[in-house]
């Protein structure tokens, strides 16, 4: 489904009209707009499937009040300036779909609407009653997130147990406490435990717990994980490092759904949903002997398969806005990315993957406080194939007003590829800056020096958040 009907709360005329004319930019068919003073009167709830309070809005919990009553199940998304007083308070977030700053970006307009169309299409689904909560946590609308999403809400709901397979970093946990938060035991333990970073002689003490004098140094009982996820979700992490000998362990908890505590012949039930994660190739370890194979199959019931970052490239837009959304929100800092840095960043091949990304975002928020950042700040190695993305393919600096190609040679499709729409929206933005840099800034001139019309321009000039250039006509 496609966002065809937007209803617009906001006082302030100026505003009114360029959220409206945003909207129908961006391929909203119906917005209406109307005055705080005139909700909810004018709302009509039939028609209407997402609802913006502008910048006007100041008390949103009073809002909001309101809204519940005339347009329950409707979401609402929240246009505030972020970065001052109008932010929204903590409470205001849990109670709304999600925040955009304002003035209005076109990327993050364009993934609330999506957070939006996924939200209203999930409260159409028979059993389809998941929250906003679920797309916060894993943004994206490749067709790999989206196969994630639909996985997550078949499987949630049952006590089936769950491998998420996966690179370092895809966000594994991600996915585990996603589960959990849409399953029935949500309001029990979510209890995690990354199985390689504990010495195999303790593991089985943190796992099943162990009674007062059951070894050297165990000076009081202990509860293990188990006991402590009672009713809940037991997340085993990097399930792929754990002993042989702890596997065979694991394996009969599996089976039999009881243990002991290391020290104890008292039997204890296991009433734990188990979601296990592991980014090695479980087959290639059981060809190995390294893992157990009857344990893979007791594990492997529904296998959830994280995409590495590089196979999910339209996503890093996204990602980055979500990114520096979340440090705005914990009052951390914020940054803002040009096109080209973010054009830049989807060339990179993204080893770390999303935990990369996310760090190289803060670290960019601790360079650049409240700044601009362009290809020349980003650390050296995002900046490798940045002379390829910013020159076109074929263009000749010594020819400006014409597209060359090098001789009879046509250009090279790189072996890694490229993501051609992205690369393609590029070198549009590059002519058009180079345009409006030779006629002085001037649109109308610009377009004729593209042969476009000058209102086909000007709407690119917004698609590329260039709106600033038209003020120069």
């Amino acid at each position: 489904m496609s966002l065809s009907s937007v209803f617009v709360v906001e006082s302030d005329s100026a505003r009114k009209q360029m959220i409206k004319q945003t909207l129908e930019f961006v391929g909203c068919d119906s917005v209406a707009v109307c005055e705080k003073s005139d909700w909810p009167a004018e709302f009509n709830a039939a028609s209407a499937q997402v609802i913006l309070l502008g910048p006007s809005i100041a008390d949103h919990s009073g809002f909001l009040d309101k809204a519940n009553d005339s347009a329950e199940g409707v979401p609402v998304i929240v246009l505030a300036d972020i970065d001052g007083e109008r932010s929204p308070s903590p409470e205001v977030m849990r109670r709304v779909l999600t925040v955009v700053s304002f003035p209005l970006k076109f990327a993050q307009l364009n993934e609330a609407l999506l957070q939006a169309e996924l939200f209203l299409e999930s409260k159409q689904k028979p059993n389809g009653k998941r929250t906003p909560e679920l797309f916060r946590s894993l943004v994206g609308n490749s067709r790999k997130v989206r196969l994630i999403r639909d996985q997550i809400d078949q499987v949630a709901k049952t006590d089936a147990n769950v491998l998420i397979l996966g690179e370092s970093g895809t966000g594994k946990e991600v996915v585990a406490r996603n589960l959990h938060y849409h399953s029935s035991r949500r309001d029990e333990p979510f209890v995690p435990i990354n199985c390689g970073a504990i010495p195999t002689d303790l593991l089985e003490s943190e796992l099943f717990g162990h009674e007062k004098g059951a070894f050297t140094g165990a000076i009081s009982a202990r509860r293990g994980r188990f006991e402590v996820a009672d009713g809940g979700t037991l997340f085993l992490d990097e399930i792929g490092d754990m002993s042989t000998h702890m596997q065979v362990k694991l394996l009969r908890v599996l089976q039999e759904r009881t243990y002991e505590r290391i020290g104890s012949n008292k039997t204890m039930m296991a009433d734990v949903r188990i979601i296990a994660a592991t980014h090695r190739n479980l087959e290639e370890a059981i060809t190995e002997g390294h893992f157990r194979e009857d344990l893979y199959y007791r594990l492997n019931v529904f296998p959830i398969e994280m995409p590495p970052l590089r196979e999910r490239k339209d996503d890093i837009s996204l990602l980055i806005n979500e990114i520096i959304t979340r440090l705005e929100h914990e009052k951390r800092g914020s940054v803002r990315l040009t096109p080209a840095t973010v054009i830049a960043l989807t060339e990179y091949a993204w080893p770390g993957n999303v935990r990369e990304l996310a760090n190289l975002i803060e670290r960019m928020v601790i360079m650049h406080p409240f700044g601009v950042v362009d290809v020349a700040d980003l650390p050296e190695k995002y900046r490798v194939h940045a002379s390829e993305i910013l020159l076109p393919i074929g263009v000749s600096s010594s020819e400006p007003d014409s597209i060359m190609l090098d001789g009879d040679e046509m250009p090279r499709l790189p072996r890694e590829g490229i993501d051609l729409k992205t690369h393609l929206n590029m070198m549009e933005r590059h002519l058009i800056l180079q345009a409006l840099e030779d006629s002085g800034g001037v649109v109308a001139h610009a377009a004729n020096r593209l042969k476009l019309r000058r209102t086909t321009l000007v709407e690119k000039l917004r698609k590329y958040g260039l709106q600033r250039a038209e003020e120069t006509t």
